[in-house]
């Protein structure tokens, strides 16, 4: 049924919405499986969940684009990033039932992985920042989310599961950061150039 209702909301949209819509649906329903055979189910998941990003690029504009290609890659990253630490929550579980996860697959690796996927994250986002003539607000809201991030390698380093499911649980932070940057820098920053 709420495939349904998504796809009436989508009939008025530009022609290219309707094709990665489907794509779309494929991600979603193809995602549970993808931890039986896949190591690193959690890229998959970044795809699945980010998919909204092109889906909205085609509906404003009728296309994607390089940018809106480069925000997804940006979601591949934190969704690997955010999910890897609920891995390592699981990790034992995961390894008597049989599937893959990011944790398993860096495996000692993990922490650093994780700090990594963030780095990559922000990375990619200050370079969409400076594309689109972002100013300090935008940035700002980056550095926060880093600080976030350095939060997180307090919290994931010993890999308890405790403070690895803290830190999956504290990325609503990081992402209201990033949200806040770009809110301020949209909003304020014409404002104060006044």
């Amino acid at each position: 049924m709420l495939i349904f209702c998504a796809f009436l909301l989508i009939l008025p949209i530009f022609r290219e919405v309707w094709w990665l819509a489907l794509i779309a649906l494929f991600l979603a329903a193809s995602y549970p499986f993808t931890k039986r055979f896949f190591a690193l189910p959690q890229a998959y998941l970044g795809v699945a969940f980010g998919f909204g990003i092109p889906m909205a690029f085609a509906a404003v504009s009728g296309e994607v684009g390089a940018l809106g290609w480069t925000m997804l890659i940006a979601n591949v990253f934190w969704a690997l990033a955010y999910d890897t630490e609920y891995a390592m929550v699981d990790r034992d579980d995961d390894v008597k039932i049989g599937i893959r996860t990011a944790a398993l697959t860096f495996g000692s690796f993990d922490v650093v992985a994780v700090m990594l996927c963030y780095l990559c994250t922000l990375g990619i986002l200050a370079y969409v920042g400076r594309q689109l003539a972002y100013g300090p607000l935008y940035f700002a809201g980056l550095v926060v989310a880093a600080a976030l991030a350095g939060y997180h390698y307090t919290l994931i380093r010993d890999r308890s599961r405790e403070g690895c499911f803290a830190a999956f649980r504290h990325n609503n932070w990081f992402g209201a950061a990033i949200f806040a940057g770009i809110v301020a820098e949209l909003n304020l920053r014409p404002w104060l150039a006044k």
